[in-house]
């Protein structure tokens, strides 16, 4: 792979991700119902942009996002998974600074320079009371029974920074059970880092393809939790089946949930992508039109198809508006260049 084809994939899986998230998070406590009543039966299919000033503001899934990949950066790529996961959990205290000021902050990156951080954006209450605990969460010793997305929605650069997809996925299950303790919260992240990893770097010819063998390899992968990979594998499963049949995505997408837990979170965004595997607008559209956790369930999708489809793929009317646009350029590039 060139390059440019790695920068072009590493940006738009970041600027993707924001897109999907900044679409989703006006409607994320909407039902499908009330999104069709305010923005047309085809649901919402651009930003909202009325009480923001013009700027599409992202939520806390990419504020996340930005920490997970600072913490990589700063750990260097030799970095060992011990290394990892600490620098992982630091940056993510960093982030829960920006949230809360007497939280001391360990410093991990510049991240803490950028004052439009210091935003809350409805951070999960698991995120934040796991952080706060002062404790550290890993799959073999969880902190808690929660298997809310909060823990898939952060790891995609994790799929970016690592070659290996295998060690790619088991990074991310560690940095998604620092704060969510149930198998089903820690993975679909590793399934999300597995995904985004075969996007970048494996020659294969389908999105549909990479899905199918990330389904595969999960039971092998978390050989511990082998059920709960099984069941992992099966949505998975599940969503490329529907993304197949003639109904509608309205009808398609409430079969795999609402989004509010892992592994339905990764089911809706996989059969967004699946539906719509040449078209990051559709699928992300499809990804947020659901009437259930909106701005995750569009930040996946938009990693998902900015790490297949590249920067290029993603329509200016969505890049022109997205809050910290550079920021997240200046990383995406950043993770490009570590390999």
């Amino acid at each position: 792979m060139s390059d440019d084809v790695r920068k072009d994939k590493c940006q738009g899986c970041l600027v993707g991700g924001a897109v999907g998230d900044a679409l989703g998070y006006p409607v994320e406590f909407m039902s499908y119902e009330c999104i069709c009543r305010q923005f047309g039966s085809s649901g919402i299919r651009s930003y909202w942009l009325e009480e923001t000033g013009g700027v599409a503001l992202f939520s806390d899934d990419t504020q996340m996002t930005l920490f997970t990949a600072a913490a990589l950066l700063a750990a260097g790529h030799e970095a060992g998974r011990k290394k990892v996961r600490s620098n992982v959990h630091r940056s993510y205290v960093d982030w829960l600074h920006t949230q809360d000021r007497s939280v001391e902050p360990y410093g991990v990156s510049e991240l803490l320079d950028e004052r439009q951080l210091y935003s809350r954006r409805a951070p999960g209450n698991t995120c934040l009371s796991a952080l706060r605990s002062g404790r550290k969460g890993t799959p073999s010793q969880p902190i808690n029974g929660s298997k809310g997305c909060g823990g898939v929605m952060r790891v995609a650069p994790l799929g970016l920074w690592e070659a290996d997809p295998e060690r790619a996925a088991l990074l991310a299950a560690d940095a998604a059970a620092i704060t969510h303790g149930h198998p089903m919260g820690w993975i679909p992240a590793g399934a999300l880092a597995w995904i985004v990893n075969r996007c970048l770097y494996a020659e294969v010819e389908s999105l549909a393809g990479v899905i199918a063998e990330c389904a595969d390899n999960l039971p092998l992968l978390f050989h511990s939790q082998a059920d709960a990979a099984a069941d992992m594998a099966g949505q998975l499963r599940r969503a490329a089946e529907l993304a197949d049949n003639e109904d509608a995505d309205s009808v398609n997408i409430p079969l795999l949930g609402e989004g509010w837990v892992g592994d339905e979170a990764l089911a809706i965004s996989a059969y967004a992508c699946l539906r719509h595997p040449d078209d990051f607008s559709e699928a992300v559209i499809a990804a947020v039109n659901h009437g259930g956790d909106a701005d995750s369930t569009g930040a996946i999708a938009g990693n998902i198809m900015g790490a297949w489809l590249g920067l290029g793929a993603i329509d200016a009317r969505w890049t022109d508006d997205l809050e910290l646009r550079e920021l997240l350029l200046q990383i995406g590039s950043a993770l490009a260049e570590c390999r």
